[in-house]
């Protein structure tokens, strides 16, 4: 690990001098050095982190689960952490300064899922797990097919997931230090490789733990200046950037973002759905003691998690008015420095100056990285513990050998990242993310929900439904506006919608149930008789590790 980070060093120490370059050839501001001294204590911060994970992280648990030795409070602020990326952070403020009312239905379809995790999902799936959901959902059904479908439902999720992540990187980089987008991009996935490689989810868990106390006070923070501005008036701040936003109609409205009500349901649903889905938030509830700790942990995320969106609905219309009408922030076309993602990164400067400017610049770019932290672990373990432990090995194989696995995986992961970030620069980061959510809500929930609740589930059913849900929302997603027509350059789209969770979770949950039903073979009665013992173990905690805690 101290290798890993003294290469890292000179690349650090190139970037005041690359800055300044790229700034006097772009014309772009000057560079802010104050915001880079800040920036660069929380990078060799978390490499301090990282070293001292290192040295924890010695078996199988440690690595995937932090030897569940979290607690309820830490984990609720670990997954807060995770969950509250840079879509949250800058794609629903980029989206709420260009659209106005309409991103809010971001902000409320990413939290109206935690009810259902907290209600439905939580204590079962910590009692019938070990690492990851796949443990869970191969309880009682086949672990071959199961755990290939649930890995390349999770590797659809990270990518598309990492994809946001690592544009809204890119674009933090950018801005702050003045270097061009690729390099910045190669910056982040260096980084986020050091992390996970060394640390595991010990240095992921308090990356991300600490990553949350400080988005959640830099955004009270700004939300608080915004409104001080106006008296704490929030009608007065509405009514204020409804007159000065240059888009010439009334922002308070639906129909700027989502004009159609198929996209705005199919959105909902895969916001909704998709978070209990999420394989990289699935997998913190093995990170504590038992079902317990796994509840509390939900209930803490989602007192963070809903304050959290209640302050990026202000600052975004907070930036429309104070950064919006700045033409500091503007480049010489007109348009924001660094796109819209970066309104809430700007609105840090014109609130709290450069010092603010530095502390939101780095609280950014410590949510980015806790979040690709987490996605890229959990596509590791995926490769690492469900296909190459679980399905190739078939359980025969070494704790070493497995988180050698996971730690080659790692770096597969990032270098596809980094090249999947630069062709995707121009997607907005919340848009792309609705996609992860999208396969998210049509592959690992439907087949994690089912598993635990529908007696009648089959191997055959959630297998062939499964990756119809998969193969139906990739395909939607490579047919529609965004890839056919933004990314490849066709003239229209063949499937007309952004948005592809309400055609693909009723394939999957349609065909899951009908494949399971059709099948009557021998295994599948076998499995339906093993759904009384899963139930008494989801429901008690009997066999799950940690169970005699309580």
């Amino acid at each position: 690990m101290i290798r890993a980070s003294h290469l890292l060093l000179p690349l650090l120490l190139l970037v005041p001098a690359g800055s300044g370059l790229a700034a006097e050839l772009e014309g772009a501001r000057p560079v802010n050095y104050t915001a880079i001294a800040m920036f660069a204590l929380f990078v060799f911060a978390t490499l301090g982190i990282t070293w001292w994970a290192a040295r924890r992280t010695r078996t199988t648990k440690d690595f995937y689960a932090a030897g569940g030795s979290i607690t309820g409070l830490q984990n609720g602020l670990a997954i807060s952490g995770d969950f509250m990326s840079a879509a949250s952070f800058l794609g629903i403020s980029g989206l709420v300064f260009a659209s106005g009312f309409d991103g809010l239905i971001y902000s409320i379809g990413f939290l109206v899922g935690w009810p259902i995790i907290l209600f439905l999902l939580a204590e079962r799936l910590r009692n019938l797990g070990k690492y990851t959901f796949a443990d869970a959902v191969s309880y009682r059904l086949q672990a071959l097919p199961i755990r290939s479908l649930a890995a390349c439902g999770t590797l659809a999720v990270v990518l598309l997931y990492l994809i946001a992540q690592m544009v809204g990187a890119g674009q933090l980089i950018q801005v702050l230090f003045g270097l061009p987008y690729p390099v910045a991009v190669i910056l982040v996935g260096l980084l986020m490789i050091l992390y996970v490689t060394f640390g595991g989810m010990i240095a992921t868990t308090w990356v991300q733990l600490i990553k949350a106390v400080l988005l959640l006070s830099g955004a009270t923070f700004m939300a608080f200046m915004v409104l001080l501005h106006y008296g704490f008036s929030p009608e007065a701040l509405f009514a204020d950037a409804v007159r000065v936003h240059d888009s010439g109609r009334d922002i308070m409205a639906p129909g700027g973002l989502v004009s159609d009500p198929i996209s705005a349901i199919s959105l909902g649903l895969a916001l909704m759905f998709g978070t209990a889905g999420l394989p990289h938030i699935l997998m913190r509830f093995f990170t504590v003691g038992d079902a317990r700790e796994a509840r509390r942990s939900v209930f803490f995320a989602t007192g963070f998690i809903g304050y959290f969106y209640i302050l990026t609905f202000i600052i975004g219309f907070g930036a429309i008015v104070l950064v919006g009408t700045n033409p500091e922030f503007r480049d010489a076309a007109g348009d924001l420095l660094g796109g819209n993602n970066m309104a809430a990164v700007h609105l840090g400067e014109a609130v709290g100056g450069d010092i603010f400017l530095g502390f939101i610049s780095a609280v950014a770019f410590a949510t980015i990285l806790a979040v690709v932290s987490g996605l890229t672990l959990s596509g590791a373990s995926a490769l690492s513990h469900d296909l190459y432990a679980s399905v190739f090995r078939h359980g025969r194989v070494s704790e070493r050998d497995e988180v050698r696995v996971s730690r080659i995986a790692t770096i597969i992961l990032g270098i596809l990242a980094i090249g999947l970030g630069i062709v995707f620069q121009e997607q907005n980061v919340a848009y792309m993310v609705g996609l992860a959510f999208a396969i998210a809500a049509s592959v690992n929930f439907p087949i994690l929900f089912l598993s635990m609740y529908w007696r009648r589930l089959s191997t055959r059913g959630a297998a062939v439904g499964g990756f119809i849900g998969l193969a139906t929302a990739v395909l939607c997603m490579l047919l529609g506006p965004t890839i056919w027509v933004d990314i490849l350059g066709n003239d229209e789209a063949i499937f007309p919608y952004k948005h592809p969770a309400l055609f693909s979770m009723s394939a999957a949950f349609i065909s899951i149930a009908l494949f399971s039903l059709l099948d009557r073979s021998r295994r599948a009665q076998d499995e339906q008789q093993a759904f009384d013992w899963q139930y008494v173990r989801s429901q008690t905690g009997i066999g799950a590790e940690g169970a005699s805690k309580h």
